[in-house]
């Protein structure tokens, strides 16, 4: 390759690490070293409302922990700065302007009510529901209602007719109905892009020259493909990999599979496992060797080697390889310190010693009494819930109405952990002596233990939502049906 490569990662700091993310970070990264080239990380943060700092420095503590090192970032710099979108916000509006001169994109003032009525228009005449047809108003009318400050969007122009014809890496050919294609709005009333402009303009600008991402984007593919041709730039290459999927061939999900990083950081899996693990997603080495390390799989890499067919996120897989690592890789001196550094260090110990010496005659009672501090997933039973005052309907409402609060929660604290639990059982109408007894149990295995909300906090979000999710399920969940019901009852109570 006579241009030098550059790839990367891109993640929206609006959650928890994700390890879908880890995944296509990984396939980048290893693609970028394969070609001495260089592997970037940027913060696409244009979603203002839902993105955190907090889940910023989230996601890069869990790429460094699995070792994924980029050359360029928002934490060490770089030629092509800034690497947050929220501080390129004036850039993305010169380019969204420059299309409306152009004429390939142009100022869109309807209503909420009036988008509502063309989709239903077009949905009625057997189209793709999306939003095109005759949006534009006449020059002078767009001029006036400029001047008089009603709020606007960008949108690009597409066309209405024929075929987009998109080169894929893994996948050749790929042809895509234009009329599947709606006006994509580039620049929001707030004036902040939406991915599809700040994706391109950023890609452009930091020279990348190949876009590996997931299959999820295929459909947006023509959108860029189109701004690209618009603005006059060349296209980076694209590669969309295939999706991670649970066991049971659905795309994968929390509720199905802890998805979070840090969960599994958590857990105790050894980064240099979990990184092998979502190395062999779709991928194998040349000699099927399914244990490898990092290095050993960039020496071999070859993206041609991809498998479009969904692979398995297993967790019982990724423990089976976990266990072989912690067996063939690790000294007995390298395995206790490990173990110390990934538990019982000062820096988790000391917030229990408050909780544990009060509670506590001899030394011997510390394992018992702190056993579900330093566990996983609890061996919980439905037996185990007998003791709780509450019906057992309500008691899975309890755990699922309390869980989809603390999703939504992006800065974990004692503080704001007991905010949110207070909120569900008011809006339950329930005491907060019944309320909790699930929730002690959930988290502590036991209705008897110390402060639950101290406990969730020191455990973290990810351990605490898995708890909670594992809880639900030993007393049988929700089913489909019921889900919906549920989650309609949820809403009405003012929680989401």
């Amino acid at each position: 390759m006579t241009q030098e490569v550059r790839t990367r990662i891109a993640p929206s700091p609006t959650g928890d690490p994700h390890v879908g993310t880890a995944y296509i970070a990984l396939f980048n990264m290893c693609f970028a070293r394969q070609h001495q080239g260089k592997f970037i990380l940027r913060i696409e943060d244009t979603d203002q409302a839902r993105s955190t700092t907090e889940s910023e420095a989230q996601i890069l503590s869990a790429m460094r922990w699995l070792g994924l090192d980029w050359d360029e970032g928002p934490d060490i710099g770089g030629p092509h700065g800034p690497y947050r979108q929220s501080e390129r916000k004036g850039d993305y509006r010169q380019y969204a302007e420059q299309l409306v001169k152009q004429g390939d994109a142009f100022y869109c003032f309807r209503t909420p009510q009036e988008l509502d009525e063309i989709r239903e228009a077009r949905k009625a005449a057997g189209l793709n529901p999306g939003i095109k047809g005759n949006l534009e108003l006449p020059e002078a009318e767009v001029q006036e209602r400029l001047q008089s400050g009603e709020p606007y969007v960008i949108r690009m122009k597409v066309p209405d007719e024929g075929v987009c014809v998109i080169n894929d890496l893994l996948r050749g050919t790929i042809e895509i109905d234009w009329a599947q294609v709606d006006c994509q709005i580039l620049l929001k009333s707030d004036g902040m892009p939406t991915y599809h402009l700040a994706n391109v303009v950023d890609d452009h600008l930091m020279k990348i020259s190949h876009v590996i991402r997931g299959e999820e984007w295929i459909n947006s593919a023509p959108k860029h493909q189109l701004l690209y041709q618009y603005f006059g730039w060349e296209m980076p290459v694209l590669c969309h990999m295939p999706l991670l999927r649970n066991p049971d061939k659905s795309k994968l999900s929390k509720r199905k599979n802890p998805t979070s990083i840090t969960y599994y950081e958590r857990m105790g899996f050894l980064p240099e496992a979990l990184t092998n693990y979502l190395g062999r997603m779709g991928w194998s080495m040349p000699d099927e060797s399914e244990k490898f390390t990092l290095d050993e799989m960039i020496a071999s890499f070859d993206i041609q080697r991809v498998s479009l067919g969904g692979p398995i996120f297993d967790v019982e897989k990724l423990s089976w390889l976990n266990g072989l690592w912690i067996r063939e890789n690790l000294s007995a001196d390298e395995f206790m310190t490990r173990a110390q550094d990934w538990a019982f260090n000062e820096q988790n110990l000391a917030p229990m010693i408050v909780h544990i010496q009060g509670r506590v005659e001899t030394f011997s009672d510390i394992a018992p009494l702190a056993g579900f501090m330093f566990s996983g997933m609890l061996p919980l039973t439905e037996q185990g819930f007998d003791g709780c005052k509450l019906e057992r309907d309500q008691l899975k409402r309890v755990l699922q109405f309390s869980l989809w609060r603390l999703e939504a929660q992006r800065q974990w604290s004692k503080d704001n952990v007991f905010a949110d639990i207070k909120a569900v059982s008011a809006a339950m109408g329930l005491k907060m002596g019944e309320f909790m007894q699930p929730i002690f149990i959930a988290i502590a295995g036991t209705p008897n233990s110390w402060s639950v909300m101290d406990s969730m906090a020191m455990l973290g979000p990810d351990m605490t939502r898995a708890r909670l999710r594992h809880a639900l399920n030993v007393l049988g969940g929700f089913s489909k049906k019921d889900s919906k019901r549920v989650e309609k009852e949820f809403k009405q109570l003012a929680l989401s």
